[in-house]
Protein backbone atom coordinates (compact mmCIF):
# COMPACT_ATOMS: atom_id res chain seq x y z
CA UNK A 1 0.00 0.00 0.00
CA UNK A 2 3.10 2.48 0.71
CA UNK A 3 4.55 1.86 -2.88
CA UNK A 4 0.88 2.20 -4.47
CA UNK A 5 0.64 5.80 -2.18
CA UNK A 6 4.45 6.80 -3.33
CA UNK A 7 3.69 5.92 -6.90
CA UNK A 8 0.69 8.07 -6.73
CA UNK A 9 2.31 10.81 -5.67
CA UNK A 10 4.49 11.24 -7.77
CA UNK A 11 2.05 10.74 -10.80
CA UNK A 12 0.01 13.58 -8.87
CA UNK A 13 3.89 15.40 -8.84
CA UNK A 14 4.31 15.00 -12.74
CA UNK A 15 0.91 15.77 -14.09
CA UNK A 16 1.59 19.45 -11.87
CA UNK A 17 4.40 20.43 -14.16
CA UNK A 18 5.64 20.47 -17.39
CA UNK A 19 8.30 22.39 -19.44
CA UNK A 20 6.74 25.71 -21.01
CA UNK A 21 6.58 25.30 -24.75
CA UNK A 22 8.32 28.05 -27.36
CA UNK A 23 11.62 27.86 -26.20
CA UNK A 24 15.07 25.91 -27.46
CA UNK A 25 15.23 22.94 -25.28
CA UNK A 26 18.75 20.67 -25.06
CA UNK A 27 18.62 17.12 -26.11
CA UNK A 28 18.61 15.67 -22.05
CA UNK A 29 15.14 18.01 -21.28
CA UNK A 30 13.04 15.17 -22.02
CA UNK A 31 14.45 13.19 -19.41
CA UNK A 32 13.83 15.63 -16.31
CA UNK A 33 11.37 14.17 -13.61
CA UNK A 34 9.20 16.68 -11.82
CA UNK A 35 10.22 13.94 -8.92
CA UNK A 36 13.79 13.30 -8.95
CA UNK A 37 15.21 16.78 -10.35
CA UNK A 38 18.95 16.51 -10.26
CA UNK A 39 18.89 13.33 -8.11
CA UNK A 40 22.39 12.74 -8.05
CA UNK A 41 24.75 13.67 -4.89
CA UNK A 42 25.11 17.28 -5.11
CA UNK A 43 29.02 17.12 -3.52
CA UNK A 44 31.05 13.87 -5.15
CA UNK A 45 34.17 15.53 -3.66
CA UNK A 46 33.01 14.77 -0.18
CA UNK A 47 30.20 12.07 0.07
CA UNK A 48 28.24 11.45 3.23
CA UNK A 49 25.88 8.56 2.92
CA UNK A 50 23.40 10.39 4.77
CA UNK A 51 21.56 13.74 2.74
CA UNK A 52 18.38 14.52 1.72
CA UNK A 53 17.41 16.62 -1.42
CA UNK A 54 14.84 19.10 -1.49
CA UNK A 55 14.52 19.67 -5.55
CA UNK A 56 11.58 18.95 -6.95
CA UNK A 57 8.50 21.28 -7.33
CA UNK A 58 7.53 23.94 -4.44
CA UNK A 59 4.66 26.29 -4.07
CA UNK A 60 6.01 30.06 -5.91
CA UNK A 61 4.58 33.35 -5.95
CA UNK A 62 6.09 36.64 -7.86
CA UNK A 63 4.72 39.03 -5.57
CA UNK A 64 5.66 43.11 -5.37
CA UNK A 65 8.74 43.56 -2.97
CA UNK A 66 7.08 45.14 -0.26
CA UNK A 67 5.19 41.92 0.36
CA UNK A 68 6.59 40.82 3.95
CA UNK A 69 4.76 37.56 3.79
CA UNK A 70 4.11 34.67 0.95
CA UNK A 71 1.20 35.35 -0.64
CA UNK A 72 -1.39 33.05 -2.42
CA UNK A 73 0.21 30.27 -4.41
CA UNK A 74 0.56 30.90 -8.30
CA UNK A 75 1.45 27.37 -9.02
CA UNK A 76 4.11 25.20 -8.93
CA UNK A 77 7.76 25.94 -9.52
CA UNK A 78 10.21 23.11 -10.25
CA UNK A 79 13.62 23.51 -8.38
CA UNK A 80 16.20 23.70 -9.15
CA UNK A 81 15.88 25.97 -12.32
CA UNK A 82 15.81 29.11 -12.65
CA UNK A 83 11.92 30.67 -13.07
CA UNK A 84 12.53 32.42 -16.44
CA UNK A 85 13.54 28.85 -17.64
CA UNK A 86 10.93 26.53 -19.32
CA UNK A 87 12.06 23.32 -17.06
CA UNK A 88 11.35 25.39 -14.52
CA UNK A 89 7.50 25.33 -15.54
CA UNK A 90 6.88 28.51 -15.19
CA UNK A 91 8.72 31.08 -17.61
CA UNK A 92 8.09 34.05 -16.45
CA UNK A 93 10.71 36.77 -16.19
CA UNK A 94 11.56 38.60 -12.37
CA UNK A 95 11.56 42.22 -12.35
CA UNK A 96 13.96 44.17 -9.66
CA UNK A 97 10.71 45.57 -7.97
CA UNK A 98 9.25 42.08 -7.25
CA UNK A 99 10.02 39.44 -5.17
CA UNK A 100 9.63 35.68 -5.88
CA UNK A 101 8.70 33.24 -3.09
CA UNK A 102 9.46 29.61 -2.68
CA UNK A 103 7.51 27.43 -0.15
CA UNK A 104 7.83 23.31 0.36
CA UNK A 105 7.42 20.97 3.63
CA UNK A 106 9.43 17.76 4.05
CA UNK A 107 10.28 16.10 6.85
CA UNK A 108 13.67 14.94 8.20
CA UNK A 109 14.57 11.17 7.80
CA UNK A 110 14.84 9.44 11.43
CA UNK A 111 18.01 8.94 13.41
CA UNK A 112 19.70 12.07 11.64
CA UNK A 113 20.91 13.27 15.26
CA UNK A 114 21.22 16.75 16.36
CA UNK A 115 22.73 18.57 13.73
CA UNK A 116 21.60 19.49 10.56
CA UNK A 117 22.76 21.59 7.66
CA UNK A 118 20.34 22.82 5.46
CA UNK A 119 22.73 23.89 1.54
CA UNK A 120 21.80 26.41 -0.76
CA UNK A 121 24.09 25.43 -3.59
CA UNK A 122 23.26 28.87 -5.49
CA UNK A 123 20.33 31.29 -5.70
CA UNK A 124 20.39 34.35 -7.74
CA UNK A 125 20.14 37.03 -6.11
CA UNK A 126 19.34 38.07 -2.71
CA UNK A 127 17.92 35.11 -0.63
CA UNK A 128 16.01 34.97 2.36
CA UNK A 129 15.02 32.03 4.50
CA UNK A 130 12.75 31.29 7.05
CA UNK A 131 11.92 27.62 8.72
CA UNK A 132 8.87 26.97 10.17
CA UNK A 133 8.55 30.68 10.58
CA UNK A 134 11.99 31.29 12.42
CA UNK A 135 14.45 33.45 10.11
CA UNK A 136 17.23 31.36 9.27
CA UNK A 137 19.19 34.26 7.40
CA UNK A 138 20.09 35.71 4.53
CA UNK A 139 22.48 35.93 1.05
CA UNK A 140 23.35 38.20 -1.43
CA UNK A 141 25.38 36.38 -3.91
CA UNK A 142 24.14 34.56 -7.37
CA UNK A 143 26.95 32.19 -8.14
CA UNK A 144 28.28 31.02 -4.68
CA UNK A 145 26.59 28.26 -2.26
CA UNK A 146 25.36 28.81 1.31
CA UNK A 147 24.56 26.88 4.47
CA UNK A 148 22.07 27.35 7.87
CA UNK A 149 22.36 25.69 10.66
CA UNK A 150 19.08 24.36 10.82
CA UNK A 151 19.12 22.13 14.06
CA UNK A 152 16.62 24.57 16.18
CA UNK A 153 14.64 25.11 14.07
CA UNK A 154 13.73 21.98 12.62
CA UNK A 155 10.42 19.84 14.71
CA UNK A 156 9.46 16.30 14.36
CA UNK A 157 6.71 15.64 11.02
CA UNK A 158 5.91 18.45 8.92
CA UNK A 159 8.41 21.06 8.59
CA UNK A 160 7.87 24.30 6.10
CA UNK A 161 10.65 26.14 4.34
CA UNK A 162 10.42 29.61 2.90
CA UNK A 163 12.79 31.59 0.64
CA UNK A 164 12.42 35.11 -0.57
CA UNK A 165 14.62 36.06 -3.91
CA UNK A 166 14.73 39.55 -5.69
CA UNK A 167 17.24 39.88 -8.22
CA UNK A 168 18.14 42.83 -10.06
CA UNK A 169 19.72 41.88 -13.06
CA UNK A 170 21.13 44.24 -15.12
CA UNK A 171 19.74 47.12 -13.13
CA UNK A 172 22.53 45.88 -10.22
CA UNK A 173 26.00 46.48 -9.91
CA UNK A 174 26.65 43.12 -8.55
CA UNK A 175 28.76 40.65 -10.61
CA UNK A 176 26.23 39.04 -13.34
CA UNK A 177 26.48 37.73 -17.04
CA UNK A 178 25.18 38.47 -20.07
CA UNK A 179 21.78 38.15 -18.76
CA UNK A 180 19.42 41.33 -19.18
CA UNK A 181 15.63 42.09 -18.72
CA UNK A 182 15.24 42.37 -21.92
CA UNK A 183 17.62 39.99 -23.61
CA UNK A 184 18.39 40.18 -27.34
CA UNK A 185 21.36 40.39 -29.90
CA UNK A 186 24.62 38.57 -27.67
CA UNK A 187 22.34 39.36 -24.41
CA UNK A 188 20.80 36.32 -22.59
CA UNK A 189 17.47 35.74 -20.81
CA UNK A 190 17.97 36.93 -16.83
CA UNK A 191 18.49 33.87 -14.19
CA UNK A 192 16.45 34.12 -11.36
CA UNK A 193 15.79 32.36 -8.13
CA UNK A 194 16.97 29.06 -6.88
CA UNK A 195 18.96 27.75 -9.72
CA UNK A 196 21.75 24.73 -8.10
CA UNK A 197 20.63 21.93 -5.94
CA UNK A 198 18.86 22.61 -2.18
CA UNK A 199 19.70 19.38 0.33
CA UNK A 200 20.19 18.63 3.72
CA UNK A 201 22.86 16.31 5.57
CA UNK A 202 23.06 15.59 9.49
CA UNK A 203 27.12 16.02 10.44
CA UNK A 204 28.07 15.43 13.94
CA UNK A 205 29.71 17.72 16.70
CA UNK A 206 32.70 18.31 15.29
CA UNK A 207 33.08 17.83 10.75
CA UNK A 208 34.83 18.47 7.77
CA UNK A 209 33.06 21.40 5.56
CA UNK A 210 35.54 20.78 2.66
CA UNK A 211 38.68 19.73 1.12
CA UNK A 212 41.30 21.34 -1.08
CA UNK A 213 44.30 19.63 -2.44
CA UNK A 214 46.88 20.77 -4.07
CA UNK A 215 49.57 18.74 -5.90
CA UNK A 216 52.97 18.71 -6.36
CA UNK A 217 54.01 16.95 -10.12
CA UNK A 218 57.85 17.52 -8.98
CA UNK A 219 57.87 15.96 -6.05
CA UNK A 220 54.51 13.45 -7.09
CA UNK A 221 53.48 14.74 -3.12
CA UNK A 222 49.49 16.37 -2.50
CA UNK A 223 49.07 18.23 0.38
CA UNK A 224 45.24 18.38 1.43
CA UNK A 225 43.74 21.15 3.35
CA UNK A 226 40.75 20.28 5.20
CA UNK A 227 37.65 22.90 6.14
CA UNK A 228 36.15 22.48 9.50
CA UNK A 229 34.22 23.49 12.24
CA UNK A 230 32.70 22.25 15.29
CA UNK A 231 29.21 23.01 17.05
CA UNK A 232 31.12 22.78 20.36
CA UNK A 233 34.33 25.30 21.16
CA UNK A 234 35.97 23.27 23.13
CA UNK A 235 35.69 20.19 20.14
CA UNK A 236 39.47 19.31 18.83
CA UNK A 237 38.89 18.47 15.69
CA UNK A 238 42.61 16.03 14.45
CA UNK A 239 43.49 15.68 11.11
CA UNK A 240 46.34 12.89 10.42
CA UNK A 241 48.63 13.03 7.16
CA UNK A 242 49.58 10.02 5.49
Amino acid sequence: MVAVALVCLAMMNTQQWKPVQGGLMTRWAKDVRADAPHSEYPRPSLVRTEWKSLNGLWDYAIAPSTTKAMPQSDGKILVPFPVESALSGVKKPLTPDETLWYRRTFEVPKGWGKHVLLHFDAVDWRAEVWLNGQRLGSHQGGYDQFTFDVSTALHEGENELLVAVQDPTDTGTQPRGKQVLHPEGIWYTAVSGIWQDVWMEPVGDAYIKGLTADGDPSTGRVKLQVDADSFAPSDTLVVSSL
